[in-house]
């Protein structure tokens, strides 16, 4: 069976929807804003990480075939424990239940009395609809591309395309100067707020959904299954590029409404100049598709991995633990979570990022175990000093770490994992000498 270019189109869309949430919507206007005249270089650079890394992991673990197989190159313990650490992180450890806080903030508080928007019980009782019907909609999986690609995707596409072909009927104003690092180099500025995303995370974790969904439209063969997947990869790639360019633009122009902490209040301020009052209805949509399709693309990523992973309960019944804990978390300790899932989430992304980029790179390697481990450990050893130092340690380990290039940057790792790479092959070459004599 072969997929039509409809099709595609429609996988494509329900991919994009599960990585488009509400941090992707705030993160390009703040960086438009700062950006200023150097917009267009500075997203060049935002697109290359923020784009880029999601779609090579998708391409990663399409090669390899799934995201255990990928793992598996590492070592079997690793392929057990480090996916576990992802789902749980992007899942209801934060992503999931800040997606259902974020959707009351943008989609239902501001539309409140006095006497309800601070109460917990308004956040109590908005939190068991959103999850009840986030719930209700993951039992079905196979549905979801009809879901994602024929309903949703297309009305947050449309409602983004109205937003900015009014602001070129309406102009905003004009571009002012860049603050900041976008002075200097605003394409490698931009790259460091792509990076910040994190949306790699979310590339491993949703390939199952994507492998899965395949399956149930019959895509049986291994090969096509990996070449659909690649396929929807760079659709939703092409996609969020779009998305990005527009919000980015907006945020640039925005920047005579007076200054704002975050992307949330450009994008209201943006809202209110353009549609007046309506334009607060019309933001608080948006954020609610995007916050209700992410969490329906975790939740059911999360379910499908914990259900492999422990077959005795089923997958539906781990989609209803995972949104109870997600409702509970975003109700009774989001704050917390976050205190604790961030540091994880820094400390996670960068091995996230150099096992995709041996993935990429498996063919020149040759499924070298030796260049897996000696890669990850490396990398594995510096992110847990870093995230110690930064954590417990109040940074008192600066003096030595800065020691790396770009480590105040927040890319240090980049030195471990070459070096990383320099010993797997040399001790992989040894190892070849060995067996030969």
């Amino acid at each position: 069976m072969n997929f039509s270019a409809k099709q595609i189109v429609f996988i494509s869309f329900m991919l994009f929807s599960m990585f488009f949430g509400a941090g992707n919507l705030i993160f390009p206007p703040f960086l438009g804003q700062a950006a200023g005249n150097h917009l267009w270089t500075a997203l060049a650079g935002f697109i290359v990480s923020a784009v880029g890394l999601p779609i090579f992991g998708v391409i990663a673990v399409a090669k390899a075939g799934s995201f255990n197989e990928l793992n598996q190159r590492v070592h079997p313990i690793f392929a057990l424990i480090f996916p576990f650490f992802i789902y749980i992180a992007i899942g209801p450890g934060l992503a999931i239940p800040r997606a259902g806080s974020l959707a009351f903030e943008m989609g239902l508080a501001p539309f409140l009395g006095g006497n309800f928007v601070g109460s917990p019980v308004s956040l109590l009782v908005y939190s068991i609809v959103f999850f009840g019907l986030v719930t209700w909609l993951c039992m079905y999986p196979s549905k979801l591309i009809d879901l994602f690609g024929k309903l949703l995707t297309p009305i947050l596409l449309a409602l983004i395309a109205i937003i900015f072909v009014k602001s070129l009927m309406d102009p905003i104003g004009s571009f002012e100067a860049s603050r900041g690092s976008y002075v200097s180099n605003p394409v490698f500025q931009g790259v460091l707020d792509g990076y910040q995303t994190m949306d790699a995370l979310a590339a491993l974790a949703f390939g199952i959904v994507i492998a899965n969904t395949l399956k149930s439209q019959g895509i049986l063969e291994q090969r096509k299954r990996s070449l659909y997947m690649m396929y929807a990869g760079i659709g939703a790639g092409l996609l969020l590029t779009v998305i990005y360019l527009i919000l980015g633009y907006l945020g640039a122009a925005s920047a005579s409404l007076g200054k704002a902490e975050n992307g949330a209040q450009i994008l209201s301020n943006v809202m209110t100049h353009l549609f007046g009052q309506s334009g607060t209805l019309i933001l608080g949509v948006v954020f609610t598709i995007a916050c209700f399709c992410v969490s329906i693309g975790l939740v059911t990523s999360c379910s499908q991995f914990f259900a492999n992973a422990l077959p005795k309960i089923k997958y539906k019944t781990w989609v209803v633990i995972l949104a109870v804990l997600s409702t509970a978390i975003a109700n009774l300790g989001l704050t917390q979570i976050l205190k604790i899932s961030v540091p994880v989430l820094g400390m996670i992304y960068p091995i996230a990022i150099v096992v995709i980029f041996l993935g990429l790179i498996d063919d020149f390697i040759k499924s070298s175990r030796h260049i897996y481990i000696t890669v990850v450990s490396f990398v594995a050893l510096f992110s847990i000093l870093d995230t110690l130092n930064k954590t417990f340690l109040a940074s008192k380990w600066n003096g030595v770490l800065e020691i790396l290039p770009f480590y105040t940057e927040g890319i240090g790792w980049i030195i471990p994992a070459l070096a990383g790479l320099i010993v797997g092959y040399l001790v992989g070459m040894l190892r070849d000498k060995n067996v030969e004599v």
